[in-house]
């Protein structure tokens, strides 16, 4: 017999201009699979869609080159490119009634960036807090600016693969957590 304490659960929640059809909310978590493998991170996302959450969401979404953590792959709106592979995803989720969410994430001085080998930078030149054997680069404004663009051009990408929700990732010793 269903306890009426939980009957909140099911009710649909506005959250800003959008509606979820309950209040169950799947949090970025990482699957290993992120730019990777995008066909099976959206089966596994629509799949969550179609178990009854109202918001499914990636796993953290890195925003530039210059924030990748292999060997973790994670999911990736770096350039156009990865539109597509975040489309797959969102009609996954959509598909089943759900709303799709994005967190958008740029690691600073945690970024391993094995795969692209770039410098990694932050708000200042502290030790790697990933025990990676580097010091990333202090940012200046310049940097600063560029890493704003690299923001805003992500959330658009995420616009355009049909994302409901857009949030950033501001914390656990990543870059904006430093600000």
């Amino acid at each position: 017999m269903p306890n009426p304490q939980h009957d909140l659960l099911f009710e649909p929640v506005d959250i800003g201009p959008v509606r979820a059809k309950n209040r169950f909310y799947q949090v970025p978590h990482c699957t290993g699979l992120g730019w990777l493998r995008p066909k099976m991170a959206a089966a596994l996302r629509g799949m969550k869609a179609e178990g009854g959450w109202g918001v499914v969401c990636t796993e953290w979404c890195s925003i530039h080159p210059a924030s990748d953590d292999l060997p973790y792959p994670n999911a990736a709106l770096w350039h156009d490119g990865h539109i597509k592979d975040q489309a797959l995803m969102t009609q996954a989720v959509h598909d089943h009634g759900a709303l799709a969410g994005v967190e958008l994430w740029f690691g600073g001085a945690r970024s391993a960036n094995h795969y692209t080998r770039e410098t990694a930078v932050d708000v200042a030149s502290i030790p790697n807090l990933a025990g990676h054997p580097y010091q990333p680069r202090s940012m200046d404004k310049s940097d600063i600016r560029e890493f704003r663009r690299w923001h805003r051009e992500a959330a658009l990408r995420a616009k355009e693969a049909d994302f409901d929700i857009v949030y950033v990732y501001a914390t656990h010793g990543y870059l904006l957590s430093h600000f």
